[in-house]
């Protein structure tokens, strides 16, 4: 519709989705409905834009662009050698939390602990978003989050990415 109908460019149509499956499933259907303009259209997963976005914008967030991305099983080793005095359900629990919290958007100061686990919790965010900082790594949560922080963060980068994806 927006290709056809509107007369959008469709390197300036972005549709996001959650799974790998999905988004092959759209650019499918996608090009079945414009062919091979199809190609053109920004078709992926929130977590795979947001890598793209970052790589893009790596500097603008300390990065080089050549970053890690961290899996499931790197940042579980991660935070087992971060907490090695720790049982592995009191580890879990922390990662699950700094999940979370990152979810939710909150970097580890704006986090306003709600108990003593929590507390703890957020020494070992703050010590492992350092950490982060000096593997020059991202984790699978920042995919979204730090997108979103840096796009309220800063005007030029909005800008730029309004321009790049609805121009």
């Amino acid at each position: 519709y927006l290709i056809g109908e509107c007369g959008m460019a469709p390197q300036h149509v972005c549709a996001i989705t959650f799974t790998n499956k999905a988004a092959r499933e759209m650019r499918e259907r996608a090009t079945k409905l414009v062919g091979e303009q199809a190609s053109e259209v920004n078709i992926s997963t929130f977590h795979a834009l947001g890598a793209k976005f970052l790589r893009m914008e790596a500097r603008a967030i300390g990065l080089k662009p050549g970053f890690s991305i961290l899996d499931a099983s790197d940042t579980s080793a991660l935070f087992q050698e971060m907490l090695k005095d720790a049982d592995k359900s009191r580890i879990k629990l922390i990662q699950q939390r700094i999940s979370l919290w990152k979810n939710a958007l909150l970097g580890p100061d704006d986090v306003a602990p709600a108990d003593d686990l929590e507390a703890g919790a957020q020494r070992v965010y703050a010590e492992y978003e350092r950490t982060l900082k000096a593997y020059q790594a991202v984790d699978f949560d920042d995919l979204i989050m730090k997108p979103v922080q840096l796009l309220e963060q800063d005007e030029d980068v909005a800008t730029r990415w309004r321009t790049r994806i609805w121009h």
